[in-house]
């Protein structure tokens, strides 16, 4: 069992507030832990509330991409940026939202070998060309998922998915930031 964080020592916020208590406590109670990235986050609160501000919004909330579909968007960005934070909290997550372990696997590894129906794999090409060549990015390609589905607000939270699990994986990568243990073995 792994105790680091990151690789940073910029030290942490003994005092947190009742407010980020209480979101830890909800963490600890919603998922059995708190998350190694929120963690990182606590020096600064302000920072860490960013953080989870667009975190929830993003990934929690009422929108036309399904949870399963957002933690897909995480984990297809995250392999090509070889995250090994994301890939390992967010293919947990895959695999517990799915109920299939190999699903999970197989999306950590090359989405593309995993069997998703045409709105997946539409939504999975296009967040992936977004993160390799995102200059490359046409009408074209958001026409191919409006073809497979999806609406002009889906397809704003397939890029804002994107763009923030990009975001999160350079300063995972930056910080050598390790997720919880506990994502290891959950769904298998």
């Amino acid at each position: 069992m792994s105790s680091k964080v990151t690789a940073l020592h910029i030290g942490s916020n003994e005092t947190l507030s009742e407010k980020t208590l209480a979101y830890f406590d909800l963490c600890e109670e919603k998922l059995g832990l708190v998350p190694n990235v929120l963690k990182a986050y606590s020096f600064d609160e302000s920072k860490l509330g960013a953080f989870t501000d667009m975190y929830n919004d993003l990934m929690l909330a009422e929108c036309g991409l399904t949870k399963l579909e957002r933690e897909m968007i995480a984990v297809a960005v995250s392999a090509v940026n070889r995250c090994f934070y994301c890939l390992t909290a967010h293919g947990a997550a895959v695999r517990e939202l799915s109920g299939d372990p190999l699903l999970g696997e197989l999306m950590v590894m090359n989405y593309r070998v995993a069997e998703l129906n045409a709105r997946q794999r539409a939504m999975l090409d296009f967040a992936v060309k977004l993160t390799e060549r995102p200059a490359e990015i046409l009408e074209s390609d958001r026409q191919a998922l409006r073809d497979a589905g999806f609406s002009d607000r889906d397809i704003w939270d397939i890029a804002s998915v994107a763009g923030f699990f990009n975001m999160s994986n350079r300063v995972a990568a930056a910080t050598d930031m390790r997720p919880n243990d506990e994502y290891h073995s959950r769904a298998r």
